[in-house]
């Protein structure tokens, strides 16, 4: 595969297993001039499994204003770039966006080459509505988290969150308050070795232990509506009733109601029997 020239990569990488990583994204990191790195140490552990030496350039949060000048000057002298993160798609709760936003002003192409991420990851495995809302890290401070999960509390989608496992029961106890009724799906070491995950009632779930390491992925289940229950029309009920006594038994007249009321068997069958009796006498 020839590689576009004035154009940056967006390389999916494994957020785990390096077996679920695309033949696509290894053969552009291959091709790459240069590989833009978020810890270049993480992803030289990559890199070497594969046997894919490059020059690796260190872009992470703390730089990215920084590097994104120089970073779209190796571009236009024609070298061919790529941006990986730590682990899965970049861009999503990691850096890259000041350097996307820049290279479409300057007409330079962004390309993806999709592959794993523990959004998805998560979400294919919770049984939860597919419709999902992606949030990722929440906030720190205790009066902007309650302002922020108070607004998520009123949408009817799944959510999806990280979580920093040593903050795990803070949070938990957050979700308690706005999230009641709801079901949670914790994921922990997604695709690796001692892969775990778990499922609980919100309301029901205890403090976890603090062993817990790394970036949690936690998926919220979606919302259900609190309809209000359909009023039931029992003048219709009881004109029903009385047209299908004169023809029917009592148990095919009820059965005969219900099939097309959403009303209780037991209030049908007293509506009936009412009737019934008030005739036989």
């Amino acid at each position: 595969m020839n590689l576009a020239t004035k154009s940056i990569y967006i390389v999916s990488t494994p957020i785990g297993n390096l077996d679920d990583i695309t033949l696509r994204a290894i053969d552009v990191l291959k091709k790459s001039d240069i590989i833009l790195c978020e810890d270049t140490r993480r992803s030289l552990k990559l890199l070497n499994h594969f046997k894919i030496k490059k020059k690796l350039i260190s872009y992470h949060k703390f730089n990215e204003k920084k590097q994104t000048e120089n970073i779209i000057k190796h571009v236009n002298e024609g070298k061919i770039l790529s941006l990986i993160s730590d682990a899965g798609t970049p861009l999503l709760s990691d850096p890259g966006r000041i350097l996307i936003n820049e290279c479409v002003k300057k007409d330079i192409n962004v390309i993806p080459i999709p592959g794993v991420s523990s959004i998805t990851t998560a979400m294919s495995v919770s049984g939860f509505d597919d419709k999902f809302l992606f949030y990722g890290f929440l906030p720190k401070k205790e009066k902007e988290l309650n302002k922020i999960l108070k607004e998520l509390s009123i949408n009817e989608f799944s959510i999806v969150f990280f979580i920093p496992s040593l903050k795990i029961d803070f949070y938990l106890n957050k979700f308690k308050i706005y999230f009641k009724n709801r079901k949670l799906m914790i994921a922990k070491e997604l695709t690796k070795l001692h892969e775990e995950i778990f499922f609980e009632n919100i309301q029901n779930i205890k403090n976890l232990k603090k062993s817990l390491k790394g970036e949690l992925t936690l998926v919220v289940s979606n919302r259900q509506r609190n309809l209000p229950k359909k009023l039931v029309d029992k003048n219709k009920i009881i004109n029903k009733a009385k047209k299908y006594l004169k023809r029917y038994s009592l148990k095919d007249t009820v059965d005969l109601i219900i099939e097309n009321e959403k009303i209780n068997k037991k209030d049908v069958y007293q509506i009936c029997l009412n009737i019934k009796n008030e005739k036989d006498n």
